[in-house]
């Protein structure tokens, strides 16, 4: 792309009286330069089965191509219309259960169902017919926001002993596997597999999830087949995840059918607008492909389903998440939606424009950022960012500990969560690994959330990369079981015990915060851990905190081992946020990663990457409500937004809920 693109999501159909000619005249005039049409108006594409009907559009197409606004197309698939529903409800998903969604939901139907993909795949053909000459349509987003939803239809029943089959090869293999003679149900034949509905093994359920996720990859992956067989050379194909990671959907293996990822981060406002969403949802995706990504939705006013929590963003606030989303490496930011909506569910989820569909705060803001970018968008497009920090995100893990809770408070999110957000506030920029991820070595730390369920050969892949040279922090329970979320029957942590240090035979959970002795990280009133304590026996490790408790004074509830050329830093418990601040913080210093951007203000932000240019960027963020300063320390550059010139040494001051973009001379 030659520039940021930015623009909405527009449903002229939605409207409550005609109003095209206004609609686009206040898009061009705001600066818009894209827009998201067509992904949710099948039953007016296919108002009657098989007969199609395109000059609602056709005449929208042709007014957004008079006013030079570009176009994303989506295959309509996600809500279906009623004449589909009448003629075969069997194809809307029933969940574990026997809960059936029924009609007026979207996002409801069985996606592997053979009718539902007859009927889908003609009305995606037929759009493409149509509209495959546009030279307006720069790409096609297929679906939207998709998942499995829970389907357990008996055609995916019957999909899953198929893949159970493939995967595993002879039920001997999956008692095995499982461990079916415990309780007496081992099965003899593939015909014995009952449903899944009553089933609590957890190895069972983890391979259902994975299922799950393949139901979904597999639906994308086949649409994007059908509009590659029509999309020209200068023409891509999106999705657009639903605020990612979301466990119930593979990213990794979607993201291999698409040309760009897309996502839909919604975040808080007012006095919770911190970046921190937005970034971590873009750091998510930026890594799925290694590449730049797209926006398809975020806030454009306030959201929600009903009005409890109407939050209106300050002045100030969409322009600083536009920046935000482009400094992680986003080339279009689109918001849903260009009109907020009088009927329906999404009554409050409000747009650009307001009820009265007349220009107010958000459409001038939107004017001053859409002018903004004309001017600077050619300097900051294709952010390139070079982390040297990586998380390893486990969907297997997030399942295995949720499948056997040791918390009501915590689980695999909360841990991502706390160390994403200390590299965050530190202003460390971060990237994700896979555990299918062959790259391990670009990164000098890698922060590992309770890596619970993994292959051997994971385990020795981190352990090789702490032998050559890196430092890797990693929590509790990591180690604890194979790929099969089976427990391991060699010491605790497993393959990990030569790299970590120590080995532990027994744990407890803690049923109440535990102080550590001594407060070695200095963390005062937070000096807390709580939930679990592994007790560890250190053979090689470094004991850096013990429990301040009668009984569990004797284990080291911290530990750091030096293996080979690296460290292996070990969290045998679960931390308070200051404490993980502290540990991370600790272990970027000693891997060389810290320096001026951690002296920043406490609500100052600042991202770094390179333009197409091969000119540096810094971008600074003021998320709060008063002007912020400090002290600027690279090299001399312009701040693009203000033109100003910007020198080593100089004070910068950035306004409330403003930023400062500075590429270097």
């Amino acid at each position: 792309m030659d520039t940021v693109l930015y623009g909405v999501a527009y449903y002229p159909e939605y409207m409550p009286y005609e109003r095209l000619d206004q609609d686009i005249g206040l898009m061009q005039k705001a600066g818009i330069s894209v827009v998201r049409i067509g992904e949710s108006s099948w039953g007016l594409w296919e108002p009657e089965e098989g007969k199609f009907e395109f000059a609602w559009m056709d005449r929208v197409v042709d007014k957004l191509h008079a006013a030079g606004i570009k176009i994303i197309l989506g295959t309509p698939t996600y809500s279906i219309p009623a004449w589909l529903y009448k003629k075969h409800p069997e194809i809307v998903v029933t969940r574990l259960g026997g809960q059936t969604l029924y009609y007026g939901l979207r996002q409801n139907t069985d996606l592997s169902h053979p009718t539902y993909r007859f009927y889908c795949e003609r009305i995606i053909r037929r759009l493409l017919e149509h509209y495959k000459n546009n030279p307006d349509i720069i790409g096609y987003q297929i679906d939207n926001e998709t998942s499995a939803a829970g389907a357990a239809n008996p055609d995916v029943q019957i999909g899953f002993v198929n893949y159970l089959k493939a995967r595993f090869k002879t039920t001997d293999q999956l008692n095995k596997v499982w461990g079916l003679n415990y309780w007496g149900q081992r099965l003899n034949d593939w015909t014995e597999v009952p449903v899944r509905d009553g089933i609590i093994n957890p190895g069972w359920k983890l391979e259902w999830e994975r299922y799950w996720q393949r139901m979904t990859t597999d639906f994308l992956a086949w649409q994007a087949a059908i509009v590659n067989e029509y999309k020209r050379a200068d023409q891509f194909v999106t999705h657009d995840f639903a605020g990612p990671p979301r466990s119930e959907v593979n990213e990794w293996d979607v993201s291999k059918s698409l040309d760009i990822v897309a996502a839909n981060p919604y975040h808080g406002t007012q006095d919770e607008f911190d970046g921190e969403t937005s970034s971590t949802v873009g750091d998510y995706v930026r890594s799925l492909k290694q590449s730049n990504y797209l926006i398809t939705e975020t806030n454009a006013e306030a959201i929600g389903w009903n009005s409890k929590d109407q939050m209106p963003p300050y002045d100030g606030q969409l322009r600083l998440d536009v920046y935000t989303h482009v400094a992680s490496g986003a080339n279009m930011v689109e918001y849903w939606h260009w009109h907020s909506i009088h009927y329906g569910q999404e009554t409050y989820w409000k747009g650009v424009l307001g009820h009265d569909l007349e220009p107010g705060r958000a459409y001038r803001e939107v004017s001053r950022t859409a002018h903004e970018l004309q001017r600077i968008g050619p300097e900051i497009v294709n952010t390139q960012r070079k982390n040297q920090v990586a998380i390893l995100y486990s969907n297997d893990s997030l399942y295995g500990i949720n499948f056997m809770k040791f918390s009501d408070r915590v689980d695999y999110n909360t841990i991502r969560r706390q160390m994403y957000a200390t590299l965050y506030r530190a202003n460390i920029g971060v990237d994700y690994l896979l555990p299918e991820s062959t790259n391990f070595s670009d990164y000098k730390v890698i922060v590992v959330p309770p890596l619970y369920v993994a292959s051997d050969a994971l385990l020795k892949r981190v352990a090789e990369y702490v032998n050559n040279g890196g430092h890797l922090v990693m929590a509790f329970k990591s180690g604890f079981c194979n790929e099969n979320s089976t427990v391991r029957w060699e010491m605790a942590p497993g393959p990990l015990r030569e790299a970590a240090g120590f080995h532990y035979q027994e744990f407890s959970n803690l049923r109440q915060p535990l102080a550590l002795s001594g407060d070695p990280f200095h963390a005062g009133a937070e000096n807390k851990v709580s939930d679990w304590a592994e007790m560890i026996i250190p053979d090689t490790a470094k004991p850096l905190a013990f429990y301040d408790h009668p009984f569990f004074r004797k284990y080291p509830a911290i530990t750091r081992n030096q293996y080979g050329k690296g460290t292996l830093t070990y969290e045998g418990t679960v931390l308070s946020d200051k404490l993980q601040d502290q540990v991370l913080l600790g272990v970027l210093q000693d891997a060389g990663l810290t320096g001026p951007d951690q002296s920043l203000p406490a609500r100052v932000r600042v991202k770094h990457g390179m333009n197409r240019k091969g000119k540096r960027l810094h971008y600074y963020f003021n998320y709060s409500g008063d002007p912020e300063s400090f002290t600027y320390a690279y090299g001399a550059g312009t701040d693009l937004l203000t033109q100003m010139p910007a020198r080593p040494k100089q004070t910068i001051t950035v306004k409330a809920w403003d930023a400062a973009i500075i590429e270097e001379n």
